[in-house]
C-alpha cells in the first residue's frame, strides 16, 4: 500500500498570527523553496494559482508558489468584482457551468460573508431588447434553481410601473418591466490574498516579485525553475516534481519557454470599468442592462461610488499595463446614457478606471463575447502543467482538477497516495470560526457573522475609530481586523489607523510597495482616490522607515505611483 502524506484536518483552524507572508520573510520563502525538492511549484499568484497551492498544501503536498509581480496584480484584481452565478451562460446552454458556479458562490459567501456579499441586481426589460419579459422570467427562475439560490434571494419579476418605482432613473420609453435577482459583490484582490494566507498557514511557501527566467530539465522533463528575486536581484533554483503554469494572460509565454506552444492558444480580451461618484449615478441597486450592440453591462454601487463595465474586445497590447482608452470609456458612457437618459454622464465625471484581460481559450469563428469561459488543462511532453481560461467564481473547482492530476501523477511516480480535496469544508483566513460548518443553517451563518461584526464595531468605537473606518476594515480583513486594532493600540502618532493597517499588510500580506497597499490591499486608488492621494506621502514615509529605503528606491516608488495613477485614468489614443 502507498505511503500517506501529512494532511491538514478539514476543521483545523486557520490562524493569521504566523509570519509566513511577512514582507520581511520574502527572501526566506525563496531560500526555503530552494533548499529541497518540492512536490509542486505553482507559477502565478492570481486566484487560480492561489487556489492550487491552497488545495495542494491541504492535501499534504510540499507546495510553493511564485509570482512575478504582486499577488493578484494581473486579471485577479481587474475583474468586475462579482462572484456571480453566470446568468449569461444560460443563453449558451451551459447549465452545468451555472450549477457549478452557483454552488461555489454559496460556499464562498458562507465562509467569507464580509468579502462575498449579496446585492440586488435589476435586469430591466425593454421592447426589442436581448431578453423578453417572459423569457427573462423563465431564464432567471432556471438560474435560481441551478444555482441553488435561497428562497429569500430568489428572483422577483416586476411590471413597468413597479420597475420605475424601484429605479426611477431608468429610461421609461419602451420599458416593459424587470427581473430582480441576487448577485454577489467581492474584492477580487482581497479574495486572492485570503486564499494565499490560508495556503501559507497550511504550510505552503509563497513569494511575490519572483520571476521565472527559465525551466530546468533532466532527460527531457521539467524538474525545476530558475527564479530571480525582482526586489534584490538574487537568483534561485527551485526543484519540484511537478510544475504548474497558472499565469493567466502569460500562460502561452511559459509554454513558449517550454517549447510546447501548439495550436491550442489563448485569446486575450480586454474588459474596462469606470468609477464615478454615486451622486452622479445614484442607482438604488445594481443594474444589468443592454448596450446598443447587444452586450450586457453592469452598473454597481460601491463605497459611495458607482462603477460601470465591461467591454469585451480582442487585445494584443501590453499585458502588464492594459489601458482604458477614450474609445472604451465613450462606449460605456454612451451605453449607460441610453438607458439612464436623464443622468447625462460625462467623461469629466470619471474619477478612476481600470482595464483587465481575460485569458480565453481561442475558438475559431467566434466573437469574444461568444467564446466559452471554460477552463482547460494542457500537459506538455516535458510534464509542464498549464491551466488557462475559467472564471473567478470557479477558481476552487479549477484548482481541484489541477491538484487531482498532480496527485495522480505523484502517486504513479512515488507511490504516495494523496487524499481528495477538502477546500470545500475548511475555514478561510479572515472568516469567522464556524462559518459554513456542515449542517449550519444559512440564517444562522448570517446571525453569527453579524454578532461578531457588531462586537468588532464596539471595540473599534471604544478606541475612537469612526464607524465608517471600522466598517471598511472589517470588509477588507474580517476577523483579522482585530490585529489591526492591536497595532493601533501600540502607536499614538499621526495617521495612526492607516499605519496600523499598513503594518498589518506588511507583516501578513507581503506588501512591499506603496502601490501594493494603495491599490490591491485597500482598493483606495479605485474607490477612494482622494484618500489614496492624501496618504501617498505617509505610506512611502512609513515604508522608508520600515525597509530602510535609500533615495533611489524612494524615487522608484514615486515613479511607480505616477504610472499607476495614469493607468487608472482614461487615456487618449489606442492601447497597442
Amino acid at each position: 500500500m502507498g505511503k500517506m502524506p501529512q494532511v491538514q484536518e478539514a476543521d483545523a483552524p486557520v490562524a493569521d498570527t504566523n509570519q509566513m507572508m511577512s514582507a520581511d520573510a520574502r527572501d526566506h520563502q525563496l531560500q526555503k523553496m530552494a533548499t529541497r525538492e518540492l512536490d509542486i511549484i505553482v507559477i502565478g499568484g492570481g486566484i487560480t494559482g492561489a487556489g492550487i497551492v491552497w488545495d495542494a498544501a491541504l492535501r499534504g503536498m510540499d507546495a510553493g508558489l511564485i509570482e512575478m509581480a504582486d499577488f493578484a496584480s494581473g486579471t485577479s484584481s481587474r475583474s468586475t468584482k462579482l462572484v456571480h452565478g453566470g446568468l449569461r451562460y444560460l443563453k449558451q446552454g451551459a447549465f452545468k457551468l451555472v450549477r457549478e458556479v452557483g454552488a461555489e458562490r454559496k460556499l464562498l459567501h458562507e465562509r467569507l460573508p464580509h468579502l462575498v456579499e449579496p446585492i440586488s441586481m435589476l435586469l430591466p426589460i425593454y421592447r426589442g431588447g436581448t431578453y423578453g419579459y417572459y423569457m427573462s422570467a423563465i431564464g432567471i427562475a432556471i438560474y435560481d434553481h441551478l444555482a441553488d439560490v435561497s428562497h429569500t434571494e430568489r428572483r422577483r419579476m416586476y411590471r413597468r410601473k413597479h420597475t420605475i418605482e424601484l429605479e426611477p432613473l431608468l429610461k421609461h420609453e419602451g420599458l416593459r418591466g424587470a427581473g430582480l435577482y441576487t448577485e454577489y459583490r467581492t474584492d477580487d484582490a482581497r479574495l486572492t490574498l485570503e486564499i494565499l494566507k490560508t495556503a501559507a498557514a497550511c504550510g505552503a511557501n509563497v513569494c511575490n516579485y519572483a520571476r521565472v527566467e527559465d525551466f530546468l530539465y533532466k532527460k527531457g522533463k521539467a524538474v525545476g525553475v530558475h527564479v530571480v528575486d525582482m526586489m534584490s536581484g538574487e537568483r534561485y533554483t527551485i526543484y519540484a516534481r511537478k510544475i504548474v503554469n497558472a499565469t493567466g494572460p502569460w500562460v502561452d509565454d511559459l509554454r513558449q519557454l517550454d517549447k510546447s506552444l501548439d495550436d491550442k492558444r489563448l485569446l486575450l480580451t480586454k474588459g474596462v470599468h469606470l468609477v464615478v461618484p454615486h451622486k452622479r449615478l445614484p442607482i438604488r441597486q445594481a443594474v444589468y442592462f443592454d448596450a446598443p450592440d447587444g452586450r450586457m453591462i453592469f452598473a454597481i454601487p460601491r463605497s459611495g461610488k458607482t462603477y460601470i463595465g465591461t467591454t469585451d474586445t480582442v487585445y494584443e497590447g501590453d499585458r502588464a499595463n492594459p489601458m482604458v482608452t477614450r474609445e472604451d470609456a465613450d462606449y460605456l458612457i454612451d451605453a449607460l446614457n441610453k438607458v439612464f437618459s436623464t443622468v447625462g454622464l460625462q467623461m469629466a465625471d470619471v474619477e478612476a478606471a481600470w482595464a483587465g484581460l481575460r485569458p480565453l481559450i481561442y475558438e475559431a469563428d467566434k466573437s469574444p463575447s461568444e467564446i466559452s469561459r471554460r477552463d482547460e488543462i494542457f500537459v506538455s511532453e516535458s510534464g509542464l502543467i498549464s491551466i488557462a481560461g475559467g472564471k473567478l467564481t470557479g477558481f476552487r473547482r479549477m484548482a481541484e482538477k489541477v491538484v487531482n492530476l498532480v496527485a495522480q501523477q505523484l502517486e504513479d511516480e512515488t507511490g504516495v497516495i494523496y487524499p481528495p480535496s477538502t477546500t470545500d469544508r475548511v475555514k478561510i483566513s479572515s472568516g469567522v470560526t464556524g462559518m459554513g460548518d456542515k449542517g449550519m443553517e444559512r440564517s444562522r451563518v448570517g446571525e453569527l457573522h453579524q454578532d461578531v461584526y457588531s462586537e468588532f464595531l464596539e471595540r473599534a468605537a471604544g478606541r475612537g475609530i469612526a464607524a465608517d473606518d471600522a466598517s471598511g476594515l472589517w470588509s477588507r480583513y474580517g476577523v483579522n481586523a482585530d490585529m489591526i486594532l492591536r497595532y493601533y493600540d501600540e502607536d499614538d502618532s499621526g495617521e495612526r489607523l492607516m499605519k496600523a493597517e499598513l503594518r498589518y499588510c506588511v507583516d501578513h500580506e507581503m506588501t512591499v510597495s506603496a502601490v501594493d497597499f494603495l491599490l490591491r490591499r485597500t482598493g483606495w486608488m479605485l474607490f477612494d482616490r482622494a484618500r489614496a492621494e492624501r496618504l501617498c506621502s505617509s505610506v512611502i514615509h512609513y515604508m522608508t522607515d520600515r525597509f530602510a529605503w535609500d533615495d533611489a528606491r524612494i524615487a522608484l516608488e514615486w515613479s511607480r505611483l505616477r504610472l499607476e495613477w495614469r493607468m487608472h485614468t482614461v487615456q487618449d489614443g489606442d492601447d497597442t
